[in-house]
């Protein structure tokens, strides 16, 4: 089992299987996929064969962690390139 920390923002997600749970655009709420690419603002995630584009900042997410833990992220707090985002010290949001 994956101790949940603060750390898990720094967690590489491209590979994982994700699903948008809420979202301002209601659109994209229930698209649920592996997560294909990451740019500063967006996920793409691969869903019925097709990529679909999601912003971060107006989303929350559910990533499923290699060991099968299911972890809820909510996009704002990961918003960054991820190559930044792992250098960067997590802010504590709680």
């Amino acid at each position: 089992m994956m101790k949940i920390t603060p750390s898990i923002v720094q967690h590489e997600f491209i590979g994982l299987d994700t699903k948008v749970i809420r979202s301002s655009n209601p659109h994209v709420v229930g698209i649920a996929g592996r997560v294909v690419d990451e740019t500063r603002n967006t996920f793409t995630i691969l869903y019925n064969g097709k990529r679909r584009v999601v912003i971060k900042d107006t989303a929350i997410f559910d990533f499923v962690m290699p060991d099968g833990t299911v972890v809820e992220i909510d996009g704002k707090v990961i918003i960054g390139r991820p190559e930044d985002r792992i250098k960067k010290r997590p802010r504590r949001l709680w």
